[in-house]
C-alpha cells in the first residue's frame, strides 16, 4: 500500500486556531500548478508500487476550479499507477460546494469529501471566523449526498469557549442526522503564530475551562457511538466500513509522499519536508530542489512513532510486536513505565496496550511517558 498526499496551499482567510500553512489569495495558482507538474514527474520516479489513497488537502483544495483539479490529477495519472486505488478524498469549505460542482468532483475520481463544518451553531462560526453559517453547513452536506457521494466525512471542533454542554448536545444532534459516514472531533488546541494565539497572550479571548473540554468529550463519544459510528482514532468515528484508509495508513507506518508546499513524506524510515512556503517551493523547483528537511529515522525514533501512532488509535500497539522488531530492551522499557502509570489510563489484554477514554485525554502526557 502506498498513499499520495497533495497540498493546496489556498484560503480566503484564514480561520483563528489554524496553524496549516495557507495563503490567503489565489494570485499563485498558476505558478503552483505548474510547480507540482514539476515536483511529482521529479520526485514519482522514487514510488514503484501502485496507489492505494490520494488525498487533497490544504488549505482548501476545493478553491481550485474543476479544470485546475483535472490538471492535476492528470498529472497523478502520468506520474502514477493508480489502478489500485481505493479511495480519493478532498477537503472542501462548505460555500464551494454547488452541486453541479460535486458531481464534477465524483467525475474526476473522488469518492470521499471531508466538509469542514466546524459547529452547526452561528454563534461558535462566528468567533471561530468561519465564512458560512451553519444552515449553508447543512445544507452543503445534503448537496455532496445528492450529487452522489456516499463516503461524507465532517470536522468538529470542541472545547471551545461560548458554548454550554447543553449547546453541544444539540450540535452532535444536528450532525448526527446528515447523511454522512464519518466524523473528525478535534479538541481546539492553541497554536504559535495563529490569530487565537495572539487572542489569548492579550487575554481578548477566555480560556476553556478544563471540567467543559472533558464533559464535551465524554459527550461527543457516548452521543456518536450511539448514533452507530465505532471510534478507531483519538479524533476520529466512523460507520462501519468508513475509516478513513489514508489517515489510517498514516498511524500504521504505511509509506506515502505529499506534493506541495510544507508537505511531508515517509519512506525508506526517512521523513521529508518540503519547502514551508509557496514562494519559496516555487522558487526551490528550478533547482528540482523540492524536501528542505530530510530525517532518517533511528530504531528509537521508530519505537517511539510506534508507540505515538499506535496509542492515537482505539487497537493501541502490540508488546509482540514491539518485542519482535525493537528487540526486548525496549519491551521492558515499555512494561517499566506501564507499572508507573495508574491502570485507569490504559487496558493490556493478550499483550496489546490501548487508552481508556481517561487515557485519551491525557494521551500527549503518557506517550512521552512512554517514549525511549
Amino acid at each position: 500500500m502506498f498513499g499520495l498526499y497533495v497540498h493546496v496551499p489556498f484560503c480566503r482567510r484564514k480561520c483563528i486556531y489554524c496553524n496549516f500553512y495557507s495563503v490567503a489569495h489565489l494570485a499563485s495558482r498558476i505558478p503552483f500548478l505548474a510547480t507540482l507538474q514539476e515536483e511529482m514527474a521529479f520526485r514519482g520516479q522514487a514510488v514503484t508500487v501502485p496507489v492505494s489513497t490520494l488525498y487533497f488537502g490544504g488549505g482548501t483544495p476545493t478553491l481550485l476550479s474543476i479544470e485546475e483539479l483535472e490538471k492535476i490529477m492528470t498529472y497523478v495519472k502520468q506520474v502514477f499507477d493508480i489502478s489500485a486505488l481505493e479511495e480519493c478524498t478532498i477537503e472542501a469549505n462548505p460555500e464551494d460546494l454547488t452541486t453541479g460542482y460535486c458531481q464534477q468532483l465524483i467525475s474526476l475520481g473522488f469518492n470521499r469529501i471531508s466538509i469542514g463544518i466546524q459547529s452547526t451553531n452561528d454563534l461558535i462560526l462566528q468567533h471561530l471566523r468561519r465564512r458560512h453559517t451553519a444552515k449553508e453547513a447543512i445544507d452543503a452536506v445534503y448537496r455532496a449526498y445528492e450529487a452522489g457521494f456516499s463516503n461524507i466525512s465532517i470536522d468538529l471542533i470542541y472545547g471551545l469557549w461560548e458554548r454550554s454542554l447543553h449547546m453541544w448536545k444539540d450540535e452532535l444532534t444536528v450532525a448526527s442526522r446528515l447523511p454522512i459516514t464519518h466524523i473528525s472531533a478535534y479538541a481546539l488546541t492553541v497554536e504559535e503564530n495563529t490569530c487565537l494565539y495572539r487572542q489569548l497572550k492579550k487575554k481578548q479571548q477566555p480560556v476553556v475551562d478544563e471540567h467543559q473540554f472533558v464533559s464535551e468529550y465524554y459527550l461527543l463519544k457516548e452521543f456518536i457511538q450511539k448514533a452507530g459510528f465505532f471510534q478507531y482514532e483519538i479524533s476520529n468515528f466512523a460507520l462501519p466500513g468508513y475509516h478513513s484508509r489514508h489517515n489510517s495508513n498514516y498511524w500504521q507506518h504505511i509509506p506515502y509522499m505529499g506534493f506541495g508546499p510544507s508537505a511531508h513524506s515517509f519512506m525508506k524510515n526517512t521523513r521529508t519536508q518540503n519547502a514551508n512556503t509557496l514562494d519559496l517551493y516555487i522558487k526551490n523547483a528550478k533547482n528540482k530542489c523540492f524536501t528542505v528537511e530530510s530525517e532518517s529515522l533511528t530504531e528509537h525514533d521508530m519505537y517511539n512513532e510506534y508507540i505515538m501512532l499506535g496509542l492515537r488509535t482505539t487497537r493501541g500497539v502490540s508488546i509482540k510486536k514491539i518485542r519482535e522488531q525493537f528487540g526486548t530492551s525496549l519491551e521492558t522499557h515499555l512494561i517499566n513505565e506501564l507499572y508507573n502509570i495508574q491502570n485507569q489510563y490504559y487496558t493490556l489484554n493478550n499483550e496489546q496496550l490501548s487508552l481508556t477514554t481517561d487515557g485519551q485525554l491525557v494521551s500527549d502526557y503518557l506517550i512521552h511517558r512512554l517514549f525511549i
